[in-house]
């Protein structure tokens, strides 16, 4: 089956919805192709304890501002999978799922974008398949040695799953620290990381983090290598539970170890740590293996954009993969601007 519309958006997370959003506005025809059998995009595979860094009324698609959630000051992982259902159905967004996009093609004055349910032709698609599907895990020496079990932020549910046992959590972000606080009360929990964490103020949250994203890109784009008069001294937002595990101190780092042996972890010095399951809070990678056929990529894995429009394929726009295609564009509250750029020159593409 071959089909024909203006606009196909791939993702149908929060990046794809918002664009959604402002394609309507404009009178666009479009459909969101997505590969989840539900909605809610990557926020319904979060693990349990997760909640929101901001207020819902900052937490926000554009349209309409997220309710607040009963007794909850910072939404959790469920309330915001409810926000983006509804979201769908109160813009009547075309989303069609689960269709997995196998790859993008040029194919004349369109682009062919070829699923596993048929073939769709269009002059413009927006890619806004984010990072999660796309879980990276470091080269370290000796990781298939290990005898015990090894997991990525992805697999990670619920502190319950591990209780009593020896955990190693790596990573000194944000996932890594609320993941090791969650297990710090259950578990005999050694937290590594790269480099001594950070903590943020106890009373910086989402909205300043996107105030500051702002900010810097706004330099960047007046070239100015200056952040916009903000700075930031730390990376790590403390929210609520890795606040407490931090004061009550069961938050300790330890620095990177250097290899994997098969019953835990060996520092350059010789010493070792026992594990039984090692959870490699360590990020994602964007997931862009469907464009792979319009040989866009640079050496980074990043393709070049000028805003959200790849500089290499005007057709072609990308959105939700972090800075480089929008001010914390990968958050619920910075999707909306650049969903509105990728619109408004995607249709003045459409009437040139």
């Amino acid at each position: 089956m071959t089909r024909t519309t203006q606009v196909v958006v791939i993702g149908g997370g929060q990046a794809g919805l918002a664009a959604g959003y402002h394609l309507r506005r404009r009178g666009l025809e479009f459909v969101v192709l997505d590969a989840r059998t539900d909605p809610g995009g990557a926020w319904q595979h979060t693990w349990d304890s997760l909640h929101l860094f901001s207020p819902a009324a900052y937490s926000s698609l554009p349209g309409w501002l997220m309710p607040p959630q009963p007794g909850e000051e910072y939404p959790d992982a469920a309330h915001v999978v409810t926000y983006l259902r509804d979201y769908e159905k109160r813009y009547e967004l075309d989303v069609q799922r689960p269709v997995r996009v196998l790859a993008v093609h040029r194919d004349g004055q369109l682009l062919r974008v070829e699923t596993d349910s048929g073939t769709w032709h269009a002059r413009a698609v927006i890619s806004a398949t984010g990072t999660w599907w796309r879980p990276f895990l470091p080269a370290v020496p000796g990781r298939g040695a290990f005898g015990g079990r090894q997991l990525h932020t992805v697999d990670y549910r619920r502190p319950q799953d591990f209780a009593g046992r020896r955990v190693i959590v790596v990573g000194g972000g944000n996932s890594g620290a609320q993941i090791a606080a969650d297990l710090a009360h259950d578990t005999q929990l050694t937290w590594v990381t790269q480099r001594p964490p950070r903590f943020l103020a106890d009373d910086i949250d989402g909205r300043v983090l996107f105030d500051v994203a702002s900010a810097r890109r706004q330099a960047l784009d007046e070239g100015r290598t200056d952040n916009g008069g903000v700075a930031l001294l730390g990376d790590i937002v403390a929210v609520p539970p890795v606040r407490e595990a931090r004061d009550r101190g069961l938050l300790k780092a330890t620095p990177m170890f250097t290899r994997l042996v098969p019953g835990g972890v060996e520092w350059a010095d010789g010493t070792r740590a026992e594990a039984d399951v090692i959870i490699w809070c360590t990020g994602f990678r964007p997931a862009l293996s469907h464009l792979a056929p319009l040989q866009l990529r640079g050496r980074h894995g990043h393709i070049d954009t000028a805003g959200t429009r790849a500089v290499d394929e005007p057709r072609l726009h990308l959105l939700g993969y972090g800075d480089w295609t929008g001010p914390a564009s990968a958050t619920l509250i910075g999707a909306g601007r650049p969903a509105r750029d990728a619109a408004s020159e995607i249709a003045a593409l459409l009437a040139g």
